[in-house]
């Protein structure tokens, strides 16, 4: 009562007393002359006191509200609060909010997911156990800085990289454009890295981390250390890349497996980025075969315990032909991949973006645009594979629904990126309430029961 009654008053006081501070501000700014540059609008002594006096009052309502609530509701709302700080991240240059929002995960300035999954979301994929089918895609986290902060946040998987060998800079700035309206993006980063040595290391400190806990823990039952991967509460992708300027593409990939391979719960080969110079040449069916066998060996060749070596997945492109698709099919099945991440970023401008002026800067689509052709390609390879290999669906994912639709079309894993980057921590619970209510909906007991469903 005491702190509905604060936060009334509160209320009251901000909505009354600012506008007399307001007002006085506007005042001030509008006598400046014509033509003299404009000064920014200050609070008159008044104005300013009201103003602190709110802003206390505020923070001591507030506090009063959460120290009443339960631990759910509380993480609810820290959750939703974060929607506040969206319009200040639009107004930042992309590739510098990409970078806060990186840091600000980091330092575990984000809220943390403590309440269970819906049960029918959990699912195991090669053996590791999904507390949710949702992850968070490669390109967010390229050089494993936040792990821990972004599984934190309720992601049932997430995805670091790509990482190339040796560091690189990546394309020239500007090099990150939103089309806000069409909730897309273009990108043309070039595999912007610190290379694996750095990433070697933050990944080996977590891991360290991690093993530390599970050690430490009396409190854990043997079927708690089950859950969860090496890096935390969620299962830990590392998606590999080749530099630039190497001449010995399968080389690349093989020394990224010889030294991250043993942090990760899964690797994947990333041979469709369409920012790296010939890189999506190594999805013809020779060159693909070639680099599968090289790398997997390479991955066999090390020392593994019971667990056994981590799954390997390659990621191809929307923009490949029904050919293309068989053949990769193909080697898939033939070579006995572990998985494929379907897709990458297209080179198409589909409608609307075609009249979007931002569509002839070169570079990568990715957002809502992208969902209808990743998807379509997505049930194109469910078919040719005959649903024997794991499929992670991603592309233009922005709601439950979305990512509903890639289940149903041969996904059992789905990620996300743009739309996270545009929505915020609040999209994160959001869209597994929603993919609950679908399969509910339509009487699946599971994520695996819904898989393929429209490819049968």
């Amino acid at each position: 009562m005491a702190a509905r009654f604060s936060r009334e008053v509160v209320k009251d006081v901000l909505r009354r007393k600012l506008k007399v501070g307001l007002a006085s501000g506007l005042r001030h700014s509008t006598t400046a002359a014509a033509g003299a540059r404009p000064s920014i609008p200050h609070f008159s002594k008044r104005g300013r006191l009201f103003l602190a006096g709110g802003t206390i009052g505020l923070a001591i309502a507030g506090a009063a509200y959460v120290s009443t609530v339960d631990g759910a509701t509380r993480t609810g709302w820290l959750f939703s609060a974060t929607t506040y700080l969206n319009p200040f991240f639009a107004l930042l240059d992309a590739e510098f909010a990409h970078r806060l929002a990186v840091s600000a995960a980091a330092r575990g300035w984000v809220p943390r997911e403590d309440r269970p999954d819906p049960p029918l979301l959990g699912l195991e994929v090669w053996g590791r156990k999904f507390s949710n089918p949702i992850g968070l895609a490669a390109g967010f986290d390229k050089n494993a800085e936040a792990v821990e902060g972004l599984l934190g946040l309720g992601f049932g998987f997430v995805e670091v990289g790509s990482v190339t060998p040796v560091p690189q800079e990546g394309n020239q700035k500007p090099r990150i454009f939103r089309l806000r309206e069409e909730g897309a993006i273009i990108n043309r980063c070039g595999f912007n890295s610190e290379g694996i040595v750095a990433v070697a290391k933050r990944l080996g400190a977590q891991h360290g981390k991690r093993k530390l806990d599970e050690t430490s823990s009396t409190h854990s039952s043997s079927d708690d250390e089950k859950q969860g991967g090496k890096a935390g509460p969620g299962i830990l992708g590392v998606n590999l890349g080749k530099n630039r300027t190497s001449e010995d593409a399968v080389g690349d990939y093989v020394q990224g497996v010889h030294t991250l391979s043993q942090y990760a719960d899964y690797l994947v080969i990333n041979i469709s980025s369409p920012n790296t110079p010939g890189l999506r040449k190594l999805q013809g069916r020779n060159q693909l075969r070639d680099l599968i066998k090289r790398v997997r060996a390479a991955r066999d060749e090390m020392q593994w315990g019971e667990e056994g070596p981590p799954p390997l997945l390659v990621k191809i492109a929307p923009d490949l032909s029904k050919e293309d698709l068989e053949d990769i099919a193909q080697v898939a099945l033939a070579l006995h991949v572990d998985g494929l991440v379907i897709s990458n970023t297209t080179i198409s401008r589909p409608d609307p973006v075609s009249k979007n002026p931002l569509a002839q800067e070169a570079g990568g689509l990715s957002g809502k645009p992208l969902f209808d052709l990743s998807t379509k390609i997505l049930r194109e390879m469910y078919i040719l594979t005959r649903g024997k290999i794991p499929l992670i669906g991603c592309g233009g994912v922005s709601s439950g629904e979305d990512v509903y639709k890639k289940i149903r079309s041969g996904a059992t894993l789905v990620q996300l990126y743009t739309a996270f980057a545009f929505g915020g921590p609040a999209l994160i619970p959001q869209i597994k309430a929603e993919l609950a209510k679908c399969l509910e909906r339509d009487g699946f007991k599971s994520v695996h029961e819904a898989v393929g469903i429209d490819c049968r």
